[in-house]
């Protein structure tokens, strides 16, 4: 090229780029800025303490009457604002949560771009205020890394073999279960998609992506097949289905629309968040997701009863030393039920298999079940009973489904088996909500994309899977490191809310002696790490995966895991590095919970315990002798502590500790 040519152009370059208006907002903190720089493109870039932490990254959308937002952002008109908010969240972390943020509102006539910064991120949304309905037929997330950093990336588990040319739409079906790929930006696989929350390191600190608010819109994915930026990627809208997949519960997307979302007029859009952190730990107690979700809509949550389950399906129905055949059948949730009321839980799960396979039809109960007969029993308990139901069971006749069995005194569903976050999907789990709610049933969203503010909307949806959690034991390959992505997910997918991990198991191996067996399940690590999993985790409808005859002969843990809350009054991070370690104290009235685990590392830690306000009784749940080779080897014992006391604990290669101070 001509030497004067290539001078010219980048003088104009130049020129544009110094025509482009940058906006800045700050955290009410001031560590954080969020930067806006609105030219030919709009764009946004975020820092830490001055360090950049995501690099310019263009966003932007296309709608289908031609209206680009984001596209020629100069002439947009700025406005700030401030935002001081307490949210009431009882089925949370903590009872309320104190939201604070700094805004900038970008507007046009047909649309608007609202930016926040908070002191745990920021996060930006898009506004319609057009007059007519329309379609998305596109649009642009970029996540720029400010160098070749590690991204931690979840894959979508592929169902089926790529197919040239169609990589993405083989990826679309998914469970979201998936462990983490860990690679540099740029290393990462190009045609692989990954489901959020994704996490990426940003020199000394962390960024975790992920969206609150996403209804009546497609679930974004990131892709790194550009370098050092993750690009959002979205499922078209399903234009044909065919049924299928696991006994026929299925719906598979065999042709989509030319767009990714039908959109009415005078709406908003899923908020985009990137939570930023200094410190990993910091990350296992962030609020963003919540804090931007609608508001809670019903009017009325008492009869919404966190708790927990004695469950079926992890142990296989395998009771002992009973006289009657263990299996799918009344004697056996009966059982289920009398050990759940002697110790207090509050739910007894029918799990697959009470109503007939095949068939997609929940009123089709199987011989061996006395539906009836199980509910009065519960009843008398005072046992609370939640039935399983496949996506294509409930669905199509989901208004009937509820009031039938509501009013024989089911407390609620867990539905299984969507696998896609498509628009028509994201839309299905919002009708299954207002229904359910309108029927006070609660509802565990089980094979089933991550929680992205549902949960503070309507909270009825007490759990959500799409988590790689306790169940890929019973057929995990040897080469499964469930140890390592324990102490990974707190600060990744749990981020963005609740996680039916379904833990609780009283088999607990050693690095070397874990084996998968589908009958008979372990956990990988030590017995003080499943005990753990009960504070570290966020479960309010959290499951005991093992078998009762299991937990009746260890009354010591069960005691533990029968009384521990599920929802809590306040949370405090005490200490964690991303795939290393974590420790979490949780307080529920004058009760506190402190859990913690490590990797494979043996590890001491000296817990302070200057969340104390008064002398109390400590109950210390730690790592015996031999459990690095031995799993269920645990000790017990109880000490009084004062405030500001050091506890100095030693956890296992793969254990952890619990305490519960009183």
């Amino acid at each position: 090229m001509n030497k004067h040519v290539t001078l010219l152009l980048a003088a104009l370059a130049l020129c544009t780029a110094a025509y482009a208006k940058d906006y800045t907002i700050q955290s009410p903190d001031g560590h954080i800025a969020l930067t806006v720089a609105a030219g030919d493109e709009l764009k946004i870039s975020v820092a830490l303490d001055g360090q950049t932490v995501l690099a310019p990254s263009t966003i932007s959308m296309q709608w289908s009457d031609g209206t680009t937002p984001g596209h020629n952002a100069r002439q947009l008109k700025a406005s700030r604002s401030k935002g001081n908010q307490t949210i009431a969240s009882p089925f949370y972390t903590k009872a309320a949560i104190d939201a604070q943020w700094n805004s900038l509102r970008l507007s046009a006539k047909n649309y608007a771009i609202e930016f926040r910064a908070y002191n745990q991120g920021v996060a930006y949304r898009f506004e319609a205020n057009n007059t007519t309905e329309f379609t998305v037929t596109g649009e642009q997330a970029d996540f720029a890394l400010p160098a070749d950093e590690t991204v931690y990336m979840p894959y979508a588990n592929l169902q089926m073999d790529l197919v040239e040319g169609l990589e993405f739409e083989c990826q679309f079906r998914t469970s979201f279960e998936n462990t983490y790929t860990i690679l540099p930006a740029s290393q990462h696989d190009s045609l692989r998609l990954a489901f959020l929350p994704v996490l990426s390191t940003a020199g000394q600190a962390k960024i975790c992506i992920t969206e609150s608010d996403l209804k009546d819109y497609p679930g974004m994915f990131l892709n790194a097949g550009h370098g050092q930026t993750l690009s959002a990627v979205f499922a078209p809208v399903p234009k044909t289905l065919e049924q299928g997949g696991h006994n026929n519960l299925q719906m598979f997307v065999t042709g989509r629309e030319s767009y990714i979302a039908r959109s009415r007029a005078q709406r908003t859009f899923p908020w985009r968040i990137v939570a930023v952190a200094a410190d990993d730990k910091d990350l296992t107690d962030n609020d963003l997701v919540y804090a931007l979700a609608e508001p809670c809509r019903l009017t009325d949550t008492s009869w919404i009863q966190p708790g927990k389950v004695a469950w079926d399906w992890w142990n296989d129905w395998k009771l002992y030393d009973v006289d009657f055949a263990a299996g799918i059948n009344t004697a056996t949730y009966n059982y289920y039920i009398d050990f759940a009321a002697a110790h207090g839980i509050e739910f007894v799960i029918l799990d697959e298999g009470w109503a007939t396979v095949g068939k997609c039809d929940l009123f089709s109960v199987v011989p061996e079940i006395d539906l009836d007969a199980i509910l009065a029993h519960a009843k008398e308990k005072g046992v609370g009973i939640i039935l399983w139901a496949g996506y294509n069971a409930f669905e199509p006749d989901m208004e009937h489904i509820c009031e039938h069995f509501a009013a024989k005194g089911v407390r609620g569903f867990k539905v299984d088996f969507m696998d896609r976050d498509d628009q028509d999907m994201v839309n299905f789990t919002w009708r299954a909500a207002e229904i359910c709610a309108k029927h006070h049933l609660m509802i565990d969203l089980h094979g089933m994309f991550k929680p992205a503010g549902i949960h503070a909307t309507l909270p009825n949806v007490v759990n959500f899977e799409g988590v790689h959690g306790l169940e890929q034991m019973k057929w995990a390959a040897p080469d499964v490191d469930q140890v390592t992505y324990d102490v990974q997910l707190p600060f990744i997918r749990q981020l963005a809310g609740p996680m039916d991990y379904t833990q609780g198991a009283m088999r607990n191996a050693s690095r070397h002696n874990f084996r998968s067996i589908h009958s008979e399940p372990m956990s990988q690590g030590t017995r003080c790490r499943q005990l753990a999993e009960y504070v570290v985790f966020v479960s309010p409808l959290n499951m005991l995966c093992d078998n009762p005859k299991a937990y009746e002969a260890e009354p010591v843990c069960t005691e533990f895991i029968a009384n521990i809350p599920t929802v809590w009054d306040e949370t405090r991070a005490i200490a964690g590095s991303v795939g290393e370690y974590v420790v979490t104290a949780r307080r529920k009235g004058n009760e506190w919970y402190v859990g913690g685990m490590t990797n494979w590392d043996g590890r001491d830690i000296e817990l302070q315990l200057d969340f104390l306000t008064s002398q109390a009784t400590a109950e210390l749940y730690t790592d015996g002798a031999n459990a690095d080779s031995v799993g269920r080897d645990f000790r017990y014992t109880t000490q009084t502590v004062n405030p500001g006391d050091t506890l100095k604990i030693h956890m296992a290669s793969g254990g952890g500790f619990a305490i519960r101070i009183k």
